[in-house]
């Protein structure tokens, strides 16, 4: 199987190409398209939706992962599944078991950095100074209720430990952090979401 992964931002490019290894087959293959934020990735998706319609191959599938942000999750995803309705494409909720799945729209809730939280342990590995306890701490036992923003958080806890004073590097964290996830102890949901519905999306 082969995955196109379309992305908002460069950040989340980096994370997974550390960790899709980790989650797909041997041999499955992937390519991610990184968008300049998430504007960028909504008004160009009709169009690169309808370009895959008319070429994908059979073992061919796509995933579009963008944040939630302050956006409400059911119009997010409602607008998405609209998208490759009209691309003809068939996504996970309109399959029903007739089709196979060619579109997987996944939201990270409230942003990518929730993921980074909900491995605490990777967390630790890649910035050790950063306290182990910390999941334990009532603003993180639930990584996707953590308010303020989850990237502000991320800055706020990397440089109380001593690390990007300067300020947060998105991009280097994601990748320092992504080295050392573990897709199944990951403790946020909307990963699970993602993580699974990439399972299920390969056996398809």
């Amino acid at each position: 199987m082969h995955v196109e992964f379309l992305l908002e931002e460069p950040s989340a490019e980096a994370a997974l190409k550390e960790l899709l290894p980790r989650m797909l087959g041997q041999e499955d293959t992937f390519r991610i398209h990184p968008h300049q934020g998430k504007r960028d990735l909504l008004d160009n998706l009709p169009r690169t939706l309808r370009g895959y319609a008319r070429w994908l191959p059979r073992d061919h599938r796509i995933v579009v992962l963008l944040d939630l942000d302050s956006d409400r999750c059911k119009e997010l995803k409602a607008a998405l599944e609209g998208f490759a309705r009209d691309a003809n494409l068939t996504t996970k909720s309109a399959a029903r078991g007739k089709r196979a799945v060619q579109v997987l729209n996944r939201i990270a809730i409230e942003e990518l950095e929730a993921w980074f939280f909900g491995d605490v342990e990777a967390l630790c590995a890649a910035y050790p100074r950063v306290p182990p306890t910390l999941g334990a701490k009532s603003p993180f036992r639930d990584p996707d209720k953590i308010r303020g923003g989850t990237w502000e958080r991320l800055e706020q806890v990397l440089q109380k430990a001593g690390y990007f004073n300067g300020g947060l590097g998105k991009i280097a964290a994601a990748r320092e952090i992504a080295k050392h996830m573990q897709p199944d102890r990951n403790r946020s949901t909307s990963f699970r979401v993602f993580r699974d519905g990439i399972r299920a999306l390969l056996a398809s």
